[in-house]
């Protein structure tokens, strides 16, 4: 009979290998933060208040998209050490590079200011604060997570967003325990079918806005930067899937949750096509305690997000300008375009809608790009794409930018 020593020897070399499988996620949990941003909030709650269960199949769908894309994006940077950005400015000439940031650079911006607004809602339900002191103190509190990234590396990053992705979870989620969702309705939401223009309109902001630029963008670089170094590209790959895997999926079930809530508890309440009129009506509906926690959660949103958004913003120009710009310095300057806004007096939901159409313009520009590069054997090597992985993608590429210029189009008609 084996001895208990034995056994325990035996273990060992398992125990420590799961352990330095652990270590390696991370990144994909800092990209999902942008599926959970506040914009998703806002369009999630008033697809469910709006339409119930209808447009559950949307975000399923627009969930397994990101899963595909992401995964590419985290590949490209393990494969070549470099970001999407990077690859991008090495190969357009002058004119075309600088362009290219142009646009990327218009998105990060657009994307920083939903989120810095987002976060000032949630102080201003929380406390009363006016929203450009809100606004400041998302950008400052953002500003000191960034430093923790500077000062203790990557790793403490990535466990301060997974922390801010535990607490928006639990405070989106909640409500779900108080108010469960008809589970006829959720299956009947899997069956995709649409219900009149407006929602159409809703389902095609909802998928277009899921495959985030910035995030694309900026999960090269969190890829390369945890795991630039490490030889064994194919195992680092096969933790890089589990990674995704569980980030998306975790940023799937809170979208789907803001649905159902909103469905389930929110139904044909008017004023809930906004953030402050969706907190009122959960307020009315599942008491102040809930509504709490979803305002809690909305501020991890605002702070996480803004903070994986200036990482964004810092790739982009590093990898298209050729510049490394300390991610103190970008948060400062991107900040100062959502207070001028805020302190003009901009209506804060209206601000949250121009920021995705402006999204929306950039997605072509990083995920085109993206598809090209993992197809090519020049970058790739021998972990390129097949011609079955390449078609998929193609279809997704073209159902994005197809539900994209779908929202424009009806955004501009109505």
């Amino acid at each position: 009979m084996q001895s208990r020593t034995t056994v325990d020897v035996d273990r060992a070399p398992a125990a420590a290998a799961r352990r330095r499988f652990a270590f390696l996620l991370g990144p994909a949990f800092v990209a999902a933060i942008a599926y959970v941003d506040p914009g998703n909030v806002a369009a999630n709650l008033t697809a469910g208040a709006r339409y119930g269960y209808l447009l559950l199949w949307v975000l399923v769908v627009a969930n397994a998209m990101a899963v595909l894309v992401q995964y590419q994006s985290a590949k490209l940077g393990l494969v070549t050490g470099q970001s999407l950005p990077g690859l991008l400015g090495q190969r357009l000439r002058r004119g075309p590079r600088l362009a290219f940031w142009a646009q990327a650079e218009l998105v990060a911006a657009a994307t920083d200011i939903a989120e810095v607004v987002g976060g000032a809602i949630a102080l201003n339900l929380l406390f009363g604060t006016p929203l450009a002191l809100g606004g400041l103190i998302v950008g400052v509190v953002s500003l000191l997570l960034l430093l923790t990234q500077n000062r203790y590396g990557q790793s403490r990053f990535e466990l301060v967003i997974v922390s801010l992705l535990a607490i928006i979870s639990i405070g989106f989620l909640a409500g779900l325990f108080v108010v469960p969702p008809d589970a006829r309705g959720v299956l009947s939401g899997l069956v995709p079918r649409f219900d009149g223009p407006g929602s159409v309109l809703l389902a095609a902001s909802m998928l277009g806005a899921t495959v985030m630029p910035h995030a694309i963008y900026v999960h090269s670089a969190l890829a390369r930067d945890r795991h630039g170094a490490r030889g064994d590209v194919p195992r680092v790959l096969r933790a890089t899937r589990w990674d995704v895997g569980c980030a998306l999926a975790i940023a799937g079930v809170v979208n789907i949750g803001l649905l159902l809530l909103a469905a389930s508890a929110l139904r044909g309440v008017e004023g809930t096509d906004s953030i402050p009129g969706a907190y009122d009506a959960i307020v009315a509906a599942l008491g102040i305690g809930i509504g709490i926690a979803f305002a809690i959660g909305l501020l991890a949103s605002g702070l996480a997000s803004t903070s994986v958004g200036a990482y964004a913003g810092a790739t982009i120009m590093e990898g298209l300008l050729h510049r490394r710009v300390p991610l103190v310095v970008r948060r400062a300057v991107t900040l100062i375009p959502a207070l001028l806004l805020l302190a003009m007096g901009a209506d804060p939901t209206w601000t949250l809608v121009v920021s995705q159409v402006i999204l929306s313009f950039g997605i072509p520009f990083a995920v085109i790009p993206l598809v090209r590069l993992t197809r090519s054997a020049a970058v790739m090597g021998s972990y390129r794409n097949g011609p079955r992985l390449h078609a998929t993608l193609l279809v997704v590429v073209g159902l994005v930018v197809a539900l994209n210029l779908t929202l424009l189009v009806l955004l501009a008609l109505s």
